[in-house]
C-alpha cells in the first residue's frame, strides 16, 4: 500500500482518537470603539497639560436626580465623563452651553467655571479623572 493511501485510510481514525482542536478556540473578535479623542474640552478650549507628580487615576460613577442643577465648579485637570443614561446640559458662566445625551462623552473644561443641569430622568455618568494625590477633582466656585 502506498504511503498516501495509508494516510488517507488512517486520517479519519486519527482525528477521531486525538480530537484535533485548534490551539485557541474560536471566539468573537474584540470590538473597539473610540468614544472620544480630543485635545480640547467641549467648549473648544485647548488642553494644556496634566498635573505634575505621581499619577492618580480616579473613576467615579455619579447618579444625579432629574431636574437637578449642580453647583458652579471647576476642574484643575483634564477629565472626561461618559453619560450612561439621561441627559445633561453643561453651561459656563458666560452663557456657553452644550447638551449631552446618553451614549455621549463629555470632554470637561479645565479651570473654567461651569455647572450641569439634568433633564426629566436621572443622569448616570462615569467620570475619569487623571490627577495626582491631594489634587481635588473639582472645586466649588
Amino acid at each position: 500500500m502506498k504511503l498516501s493511501a495509508l494516510v488517507a485510510a488512517l486520517f479519519p481514525a486519527i482525528l477521531f482518537v486525538t480530537k484535533v482542536t485548534p490551539a485557541h478556540p474560536q471566539v468573537a473578535p474584540i470590538q473597539v470603539e473610540t468614544l472620544a479623542q480630543s485635545t480640547s474640552s467641549w467648549d473648544g478650549a485647548a488642553y494644556k497639560e496634566y498635573p505634575a507628580g505621581q499619577p492618580q487615576l480616579t473613576i467615579l460613577r455619579m447618579t444625579i436626580p432629574p431636574h437637578t442643577t449642580l453647583q458652579w465648579h471647576s476642574h484643575p485637570m483634564p477629565n472626561a465623563g461618559y453619560l450612561l443614561s439621561g441627559d445633561l446640559t453643561v453651561e459656563k458662566r458666560d452663557g456657553t452651553k452644550k447638551h449631552f445625551r446618553a451614549g455621549q462623552v463629555i470632554a470637561e473644561t479645565v479651570g473654567s467655571i461651569h455647572r450641569g443641569t439634568t433633564g426629566d430622568r436621572p443622569v448616570v455618568l462615569i467620570v475619569f479623572y487623571p490627577g495626582v494625590p491631594g489634587l481635588p477633582l473639582s472645586q466649588p466656585r
